[in-house]
């Protein structure tokens, strides 16, 4: 699931930069992509959060934490 959610957000990052190079890109297609720009970024978030969570947290169960 994060593979995919990452692709997406490399093809709409891929589809926003040509809109916003274009000065004539109309106002919606404008407003869609920076719609779609934050869901794919909260997104990115969620994986970055998950991933996050799946760290080990440093000290807990290595043998180098305070022993007493």
């Amino acid at each position: 699931m994060e593979a995919a959610q990452l692709a997406m957000g490399t093809d709409v990052l891929g589809h926003a930069r040509q809109v916003l190079d274009d000065p004539m890109s109309p106002h919606t297609e404008v407003r869609y992509v920076g719609i779609r720009l934050a869901e794919c970024l909260a997104d990115a978030l969620r994986v970055a959060e998950s991933r996050g969570l799946r760290l080990p947290v440093p000290g807990v169960g290595t043998g180098t934490g305070h022993e007493g």
